[in-house]
């Protein structure tokens, strides 16, 4: 359903008091704390809010989190700043904040489902509060980018990075692969500043920095058998339509390709699924939306914004923030150079771990109603929402939630990352709900999106919320299914 303009109205005029409230702080010289998510979005979040606290000329300090807990908000808090900036995270944590904060000036600038009240000091711009879905129609970016518009027209230039955050936060949920609802006003903006071009084309991945064979044989969604991950496979298909991998002894990338002759491609493609007995329609998952950010450089990750969130991904699960806060703010040098070698090392990491996965039968586990991936100690907490996202789309159900755990190092503490298809969602799933409902079961926290989810338990309760999860799926369905 199409976001109503009414809605947007009264969230844009949240966005605009709290841009009034950062002004305030700014003029009296005051410092502000800044605080994000470690994911692409949040760290897409931080670098939009951070570049236009720089253009006010505001003294600030920003630190990046992977939630937040007692020990962090009593860090701040000690701090006394004057004001108390949260992107990409917050909502979900207002008890705390209350309990810690409840005498300070906080903003909290977040897409993710709220949990209670905040305080009355506390500020809170989120969709959900205008009846707008924060996990389709805009992300802790896009909510970033409205305040810092509001702030100064001149950050019209930040909405690129808003994007990024966008489909860092798998928000193309729309036709082809589309940004719709709220973020379409922020493509609007990028697009008519010059800074964003949008079209219709294939979406392999790599298609700014891969040669076109290897861009092809990295494509996994959809699978394509025979190809996907067969490189010397894929330069024999590709010559099979006279498509030359090279020019002038330069490998050539998607983006290089004519418009014929990705006409062949697609159409080659298209009946080599046929032939391989896949519905027709697969073929159009490869056809989708393609946001190419112009003023960038091209064979960068940072000139297709798929590819940018990913880099910015890789260096927030890598430990690595402070390099993708820092491209977010403008560094194209040494930052940018550190960061793809944190890419390349955070690819075969992920590929170490799915090999891993599958070495033993028993690590993906297949339970009456979702499968578990048993991360144990081997897959590292910040990377196991990566490996979850990854399997949702490529285990032998897709209509069964994936509930993948890492036990934090040197803490009685497991990390879990559950993800799920638009299909269950769009018949009432709420993994978001589960999460939290099995979480506060087993003594844990839990919450986020209907479709991605997160939780902390107590290691000694890993089993018993496992189970509660199992049940909580088909009873959250069939209530759902009656209305109920």
């Amino acid at each position: 359903m199409p976001v109503k303009r009414e809605h947007i109205n009264a969230f844009l005029n949240s966005a605009s008091e709290a841009a009034e409230q950062i002004s305030k702080h700014v003029e009296k010289g005051e410092p502000i704390h800044v605080t994000s998510h470690f994911d692409a979005d949040g760290l897409a979040a931080a670098g939009i809010i951070g570049r236009a606290l720089v253009r006010l000329g505001a003294t600030f300090r920003l630190r990046v989190e992977k939630w937040i807990d007692e020990k962090i908000v009593e860090e701040i808090s000690a701090d006394k700043p004057p004001l108390i900036i949260f992107t990409d995270l917050g909502s979900g944590y207002l008890d705390i904040l209350n309990a810690k904060l409840s005498d300070q000036m906080a903003i909290i600038l977040d897409h993710h489902e709220p949990i209670g009240e905040p305080s009355k000091t506390f500020a809170q711009v989120n969709p959900h509060l205008h009846e707008i879905d924060g996990s389709r129609d805009l992300s802790g970016a896009g909510v970033a980018y409205f305040v810092a518009k509001a702030l100064n027209k001149k950050n019209i230039d930040l909405a690129c990075v808003a994007v990024v955050g966008a489909l860092a936060d798998l928000q193309d949920k729309y036709d082809k692969k589309k940004l719709g609802g709220v973020n379409e006003k922020i493509v609007e903006d990028a697009v008519n500043a010059g800074y964003l071009q949008v079209d219709t084309d294939l979406l392999f991945f790599g298609r700014e920095t891969r040669p076109i064979h290897k861009a092809l044989a990295c494509t996994t969604n959809p699978f394509i058998p025979g190809i996907s991950g067969e490189e010397d496979k894929s330069l024999a298909f590709l010559a099979s339509f006279g498509i030359t991998p090279k020019r002038e002894d330069k490998w050539r990338a998607l983006r290089d390709l004519s418009n014929e002759e990705k006409k062949k491609l697609f159409s080659g493609l298209s009946d080599y699924l046929l032939s391989k007995g896949l519905p027709s329609d697969v073929a159009f998952g490869l056809i989708g939306n393609v946001y190419t950010l112009t003023k960038e450089e091209p064979w960068t990750p940072l000139k297709d914004a798929r590819e940018f969130a990913v880099l910015l991904n890789a260096t927030g699960r890598m430990d690595k923030q402070g390099l993708g806060v820092a491209i977010c703010l403008g560094d194209r040098g040494a930052a940018l150079d550190q960061a793809n070698e944190v890419l390349q090392e955070y690819r075969r990491t992920i590929t170490k771990y799915l090999g891993w996965l599958n070495e033993k039968p028993g690590r993906i586990e297949e339970l009456n109603n979702i499968y578990v991936v048993h991360g144990e100690n081997f897959i590292n907490e910040n990377i196991i929402g990566t490996v979850s996202s990854i399997l949702s789309t490529n285990l032998p159900n897709p209509e069964k939630p994936v509930i993948a755990f890492s036990i934090v190092p040197g803490e009685e503490v497991v990390k879990i990352s559950a993800r799920t298809v638009d299909i269950l969602t769009s018949r009432g799933l709420n993994l978001g709900e589960i999460m939290r409902l099995a979480a506060e079961e087993y003594s844990g926290r839990g919450g986020g999106h209907d479709v991605a989810a997160g939780a902390q338990v107590p290691l000694a309760n890993l089993d018993s919320f496992i189970k509660s999860v199992d049940q909580l799926v088909p009873k959250q369905l069939e209530a759902t299914r009656h209305g109920s």
